[in-house]
C-alpha cells in the first residue's frame, strides 16, 4: 500500500465546485481517498495552486503522420535535444518531438491525460506502439471515419443502426476511443481528383453529403452510448469565408445527450474566417461565438496559433495541398485505403503577415467571446497552430489584457481593422483556466466517471502543483509569473506517484491506454456479416483476421464498455 498526503494545497477543482480552498489531498494506491494513515509520505504545497492533472482533448503526438512529420523535417529534430539523464530517455524535436520528449514536456506542465486527435484504424498498431513510449500520460485515440466506405454506404442507405454497427466494429478492432470526422467526405473526394466545398455537396461515388455523414454519425454515436461525442474537423478548413460552413454545421446539431455535448468542434480558429480571398480575410469569431453561446450541445476548442515555426499535419489531405500551393514548402500526402488520408507541411507563422495575425487574434477571441468556459477548451491543435509548450503563454494572454495589448502593438498594422480582439477587455480568472485545461476537457471526453479531471475521493490521483500563489499574483499585470508558473510544476503526480519535480522527470512511467468497446447484439456483429466480410476481402490489402489490434499492444489497456441501444 502506498500513501501520499498533500498538505496546504490551494485547490481549484471546478467539477466539484472548489475554487481556491486551502485543503489537504489524501492519496492511497493511486486514488484520492478521504484520509490516509500517519505513515503517508507528505508533500507541503505551501499554498500553491493545485489542480487536477491537465487533460489535452486534441493533440497530435503519436501515429504514422506524426512520425512522418519527424523524419520529414530533420532540422526540427535537431532542436530540443536533451541527453539521457537518470530515468529520462534522450529526446529531440521542437514542433514534433520524440514520444519521450512529448511525455516529459507535458509532465513538466502538469498534463497527465492526452487524446490523440486522429488515428486511421488501418494504422492503429503504430499509434499504440507510440502510446507505450509516452510513459507519463494516459492515452486515447480519436478514430477516423470521415472517408470510411462502409460508413458512407450506410449513411447513403439512411441506416443509423448499420452505421453504428460499423463504428462499433472499427472501434473494437483499432482499440479506439471516439469517432473522428475530418473534412467528412472531402478527403475521399480528393482521392478521386475532386473536392467538396460545403456540407451539402455530394461526395463522388457515394451519393452522400458531409451534412448527412455528420448527422448520421451523431445519432450512431448516441445509439452506441459512447463516452465522447462525435469529434469534428469541419469542412473547408483554412479557407476565407469558411465561417458560413461552420455556422451551417452548428445548425445541424441535435441535443441528444444530457451529460455532455452532442458535437465537439475542434480547432475552430481555422474555421472562423470571413472574406473571399487572403487579401480581405477577416475574423468572424463574433458570429461563431454567438452560435456557440446559443447552442449548448456544442463544445469547441480554440486551435490557437502562435508566431514561429511549426509543422502542420492533418487527415484533411486537400487542405494540406492548398497550404502547399501557398507556401511551396516541403509537402506530403498519404491515402489510407478505404478509410481516410493525411497531409503534412512545415510552416512558419509571421507577425508581418496580416493573414497570420488575423489567425492569431481569432483563437483568443473565441476563448474570450464564448460566455461559458465549459464550451471553449484551450488547444493549439498541437502542433498545427503551435507546439503545446506554448500553452502557458496562451493562458497568460487570456488572463491579461495588458499582455494582449503589448502583443497587438507588434502585429501587422492593418490587423486591427480585421479583428475585434483590440476592443475585448475580458480577462479570464484562475477558475476559468482550470475549466478550460482539465475539467471541461474531462467532461467533454466523458472520462470524469473513470476519475479524470477532478480531485474528489475515488478519482485517479493525477495532480499538478504549480509554483503560483493565486492570492499574491495579479495575472493581469504579473503575466510573466503566470507563464513561468504554468511552464513548470513544483510537482506533477501521476496515479499517486511524483513523476516530475521542479521541471525534472524523476521516475519512469507506465501509462494506460483508454479505449471503448461498444457491445452490440449478435445480428449487428459485422465480423459475421457476409457483405461486410466480402467487401473487406475485395478492397483491403490486409486480411480481416489480421486487421484488429491485439491486446499485447495495450499492456495497460483500460476498456470502457458501453451497451448499444440497438
Amino acid at each position: 500500500m502506498s500513501e501520499l498526503l498533500i498538505r496546504n494545497a490551494c485547490v481549484i477543482d471546478p467539477l466539484n465546485g472548489i475554487n481556491g480552498e486551502i485543503m489537504d489531498i489524501s492519496i492511497r494506491d493511486g486514488r484520492i481517498v478521504e484520509e490516509v494513515s500517519g505513515n503517508a509520505q507528505v508533500i507541503d504545497a505551501a499554498g500553491c495552486l493545485t489542480l487536477p492533472g491537465g487533460v489535452d482533448s486534441h493533440t497530435h503526438v503519436c501515429g504514422t503522420k506524426v512520425n512522418f512529420g519527424r523524419y520529414m523535417s530533420p532540422e526540427d529534430m535537431r532542436a530540443g535535444r536533451t541527453a539521457r539523464n537518470g530515468c529520462m530517455h534522450v529526446t529531440s524535436g521542437y514542433s514534433v518531438p520524440t514520444t519521450f520528449g512529448n511525455s516529459y514536456r507535458y509532465s513538466n506542465m502538469g498534463y497527465t491525460t492526452l487524446l490523440e486527435g486522429a488515428m486511421a484504424p488501418l494504422e492503429a498498431r503504430h499509434t499504440h506502439e507510440e502510446f507505450t513510449a509516452t510513459p507519463h500520460q494516459d492515452m486515447m485515440a480519436n478514430t477516423l471515419f470521415d472517408g470510411n466506405w462502409a460508413i458512407m454506404e450506410a449513411v447513403r442507405d439512411k441506416d443509423v443502426r448499420r452505421t453504428a454497427a460499423v463504428v462499433a466494429w472499427y472501434l473494437k478492432a483499432a482499440r479506439g476511443f471516439a469517432i473522428k470526422l475530418t473534412n467528412p467526405g472531402g478527403t475521399e473526394a480528393w482521392g478521386w481528383g475532386e473536392d467538396v466545398s460545403g456540407i451539402h455537396d455530394t461526395v463522388p461515388n457515394f451519393e452522400v453529403t458531409p451534412a448527412e455523414i455528420i448527422g448520421t454519425m451523431i445519432r450512431a454515436n448516441e445509439v452506441l452510448r459512447l463516452p465522447h461525442s462525435v469529434h469534428l474537423h469541419c469542412n473547408n478548413l483554412g479557407v476565407p469565408g469558411n465561417y458560413q460552413t461552420t455556422l451551417d454545421t452548428i445548425g445541424l446539431v441535435p441535443d441528444l445527450n444530457k451529460t455532455r455535448q452532442s458535437l465537439y468542434l475542434t480547432h475552430v480558429q481555422f474555421h472562423s474566417y470571413g472574406g473571399t480571398t487572403w487579401r480581405d480575410i477577416d475574423s468572424k469569431s463574433e458570429e461563431i461565438c454567438k452560435a456557440v453561446n446559443n447552442t449548448p450541445q456544442v463544445t469547441i476548442d480554440m486551435g490557437q496559433i502562435m508566431f514561429g515555426r511549426t509543422t502542420t499535419m492533418t487527415a484533411d489531405g486537400p487542405m494540406e495541398f492548398k497550404l502547399y500551393m501557398l507556401h511551396r514548402n516541403k509537402w506530403s500526402n498519404h491515402d489510407v485505403e478505404l478509410e481516410t488520408g493525411s497531409g503534412i507541411i512545415p510552416v512558419y507563422y509571421f507577425r508581418k503577415s496580416m493573414v497570420n495575425c488575423v489567425m492569431w487574434a481569432i483563437g483568443l477571441e473565441l476563448a474570450l467571446l464564448t460566455k461559458n468556459p465549459w464550451q471553449c477548451l484551450l488547444s493549439t491543435d498541437n502542433p498545427n497552430g503551435a507546439p503545446f509548450v506554448k500553452y502557458p503563454e496562451i493562458i497568460a494572454l487570456l488572463m491579461s489584457k495588458k499582455l494582449r495589448d503589448q502583443e497587438c502593438a507588434l502585429l501587422e498594422p492593418r490587423t486591427e481593422h480585421h479583428v475585434p480582439l483590440f476592443a475585448i477587455d475580458r480577462e479570464l480568472d484562475w477558475n476559468e483556466i482550470a475549466i478550460m485545461t482539465r475539467s471541461a476537457q474531462a467532461k467533454a471526453l466523458g472520462i470524469r466517471d473513470i476519475g479524470k479531471g477532478h480531485l474528489a475521493p475515488g478519482a485517479e490521483a493525477d495532480v499538478a502543483i504549480y509554483p503560483l500563489k493565486t492570492s499574491e499574483i495579479d495575472p493581469s499585470t504579473q503575466y510573466q509569473q503566470v507563464i513561468a508558473g504554468f511552464s513548470r510544476t513544483k510537482f506533477t503526480i501521476k496515479r499517486g506517484r511524483v513523476v516530475s519535480r521542479n521541471g525534472e522527470v524523476i521516475v519512469d512511467g507506465a501509462n494506460s491506454t483508454i479505449w471503448v468497446k461498444p457491445k452490440v447484439p449478435e445480428e449487428y456483429n459485422l465480423s459475421n456479416d457476409p457483405d461486410f466480410v466480402r467487401k473487406f476481402q475485395e478492397y483491403y490489402t490486409v486480411r480481416m483476421s489480421n486487421y484488429p489490434v491485439q491486446d499485447v499492444y495495450l499492456p495497460r489497456g483500460v476498456c470502457i464498455e458501453t451497451e448499444a441501444d440497438l
